[in-house]
């Protein structure tokens, strides 16, 4: 029976490590009047309500009405990614520190927590230059919230900053740096959910009830506004690092869109696909190329210069995650909803090796940017493996069951490459930071929200 208070549902739908020295030290705090909540509320209600009366009254979509763009150079080239420059630098790191012991971590262990003293509240305000920032999608009974949580290895800490409270259920998170209304980077991130309409926020500011702006328009007659962007949820979105203004997304209506940041409208749709699009990724050099993984079993790369462009690789029935290798940037990872994983190179018709990785769906698809030829792949069976990819043939260095139940999503971090984050739907236990050196459980977040108070600073003791 469960005990009162005690949410029946807690689960962890997406998330995404954030790299250090983005954020602002000390965020700013915005403290309303009562006149100012006030009014926010009343204008959210009356959103609510001519949403309710006007939703799927009005299907005419703004695809390009009512903006005036200057016409481009090059037609088959919207977004001119003929132009740009692109430095990168890397330090890799070797594959062998990987854990090779399957099956470590004693899941009965008893967890220690650690909790700061007194005056810890005010220290954990401060955001350190060696912090790294976790967003994480928290689903808790009918709440649904943006948790940013400081994870900072060297310290063994891990708590949630501050949270943003959502109006519908998180599907995707991708961060970003670019601010349409500041020319100085900053430090933002998107959020896609049930909801056609895309919320970016600024992670910089606490206590904030409205986004910093958004992404696409819903139909109403009353208002005599027509649909902008998405007519159905939005399952993925990739921010494009090399032409900055630039985030893609896909939707359950089966298309991708490209959003021009700086107008806030959508510039490009690609609607070639047969069913849902929900994995995207643009190339980490090649700014005008985009990888997508949908629901009619294939993966396709398009030439975003002349969206025409595109090829396909199969991999049915239902492509889970895509993801690009940073160090062969002429190849890729897919894997399925049947526990399938496949690696191609873009140059050939079919992929290279294919491989049944886990026994269901593989949620979590991750090839480390630090260390080269490492595949890091998780599970709705409750498990995450690591493989060395070097080779023609894929080999098995890993294995872990882990304790947050259905594996819905995974990061790593780019500053710890070896830490390793997942979320499930397990209440009692839904994140779970890894050690891939040891394979070990490093720190978790575990219980209702109620049960760990936002502020508190809760690490494993080593």
């Amino acid at each position: 029976m469960e005990e009162e208070g005690t949410p029946t549902v807690s689960l962890v739908s997406c998330m995404h490590f954030v790299k250090r020295g983005v954020a602002k030290a000390v965020p700013e705090k915005i403290e309303l009047t009562e006149k100012e909540l006030e009014k926010i509320i009343k204008q959210t209600a009356t959103e609510l309500r001519l949403t309710e009366d006007g939703d799927d009254q009005s299907d005419e979509e703004a695809e390009n009405a009512e903006q005036v763009r200057d016409p481009p150079a090059d037609p088959n080239d919207e977004f001119n990614f003929e132009n740009y420059d692109q430095e990168e630098g890397s330090d890799p790191v070797g594959i062998g520190t990987i854990a090779t012991l399957p099956n470590l971590g004693d899941l009965s262990e008893n967890v220690q927590i650690r909790t700061e003293g007194p005056d810890s509240d005010e220290e954990d305000d401060i955001i350190k230059p060696d912090d790294n920032l976790l967003l994480v999608g928290h689903v808790e009974t009918d709440a649904s919230v943006l948790e940013v949580y400081i994870f900072n290895k060297e310290e063994g800490s891990f708590y949630v900053h501050h949270d943003i409270i959502l109006p519908w259920f998180p599907l995707c998170i991708e961060w970003l740096s670019h601010d349409p209304s500041d020319p100085q980077p900053g430090n933002l991130c998107a959020l896609g959910g049930m909801d056609p309409v895309i919320q970016v926020w600024d992670l910089d500011i606490e206590n904030c009830l409205e986004p910093a702006f958004k992404l696409g328009k819903k139909p109403n007659k009353k208002k005599k506004t027509k649909r902008i962007g998405h007519k159905e949820a939005v399952l993925d979105l990739s921010w494009n690092r090399n032409f900055t203004h630039v985030l893609a997304s896909g939707s359950a209506d089966n298309t991708v869109l490209l959003w021009d940041l700086d107008k806030g409208s959508p510039h490009t749709k690609l609607n070639y696909f047969e069913d849902k699009v929900q994995s995207l990724c643009f190339h980490p050099l090649e700014a005008q190329t985009l990888l997508s993984g949908s629901c009619d079993g294939r993966a396709r790369v398009t030439d975003c210069r002349a969206t025409d462009a595109h090829r396909a690789w199969s991999l049915g029935p239902e492509i889970e995650r895509v993801v690009w290798d940073t160090h062969n940037p002429f190849c890729f990872a897919m894997s399925n909803n049947e526990g399938k994983v496949a690696y191609v190179d873009c140059r050939q018709d079919e992929p290279l090796w294919t491989i049944d990785a886990h026994q269901k769906e593989v949620t979590g698809l991750i090839i480390s940017d630090n260390v080269p030829g490492l595949l890091i792949t998780v599970g709705s069976d409750e498990k995450f493996k690591t493989w060395d990819i070097t080779s023609s043939s894929p080999l098995q260095i890993s294995e872990r069951s882990v304790r947050v139940g259905q594996v819905l999503c995974a990061s790593q971090c780019p500053d710890a490459p070896f830490s390793l984050a997942v979320g499930g739907d397990n209440k009692e236990c839904f994140i779970e930071i890894v050690d891939l050196t040891t394979n070990e459980e490093v720190m978790n977040r575990f219980g209702s929200r109620t049960q760990a108070p936002v502020g508190n600073n809760d690490a494993m003791e080593s």
